[in-house]
């Protein structure tokens, strides 16, 4: 479809989607998230995001249910798409997030602060301790701890 720059109108492909995210966060380095979102809305996996693929997830993550939100965010933090979530994958996405909102938020964040999230986040969520989250156990945690339903919140506004 639009591994290059397509001219097809209402396309981009994820060099292009990184170019615009990016001027959504100025003061970090949003380019690993971007790449992780694009993969999340390129939902046929042809490398570009048209604006029905977009709006598509965007209408979930702002009017969705609560299970339809936890299902996308499954989807994003499932990066090689295998069905489930391991901690790399969990630390790979929180990374991101930390670089994304750069070296200048307050309190100021200590390097070691995205793997110490995620270690948390995945010992409440594999529950049968076998080293990868299932779709259920991750709906099942998120939906029983406001905790994490508060960063879901915060993981809307990075959207």
């Amino acid at each position: 479809c639009c591994r290059s720059n397509s001219s097809r109108i209402g396309v981009v492909n994820e060099e292009t989607f990184k170019e615009i995210y990016s001027q959504f966060f100025p003061q970090g380095d949003s380019t690993t998230y971007a790449h992780f979102l694009f993969n999340a809305f390129d939902t046929d996996h042809n490398g570009c995001v048209s604006f029905e693929d977009f709006v598509m997830g965007l209408s979930i993550l702002l009017r969705g249910t609560v299970q339809e939100k936890l299902n996308w965010a499954f989807n994003l933090y499932d990066i090689n798409k295998d069905g489930y979530v391991t901690k790399e994958e969990m630390l790979d996405i929180m990374k991101a997030i930390y670089d994304m909102m750069g070296k200048c938020t307050y309190p100021v964040v200590k390097e070691d602060a995205p793997r110490q999230h995620v270690e948390t986040f995945f010992q409440k969520m594999d529950k049968n301790k076998d080293g990868v989250v299932t779709i259920d156990e991750f709906i099942e945690s998120c939906q029983k701890d406001e905790n994490i339903m508060r960063s879901m919140q915060l993981f809307e506004n990075v959207i």
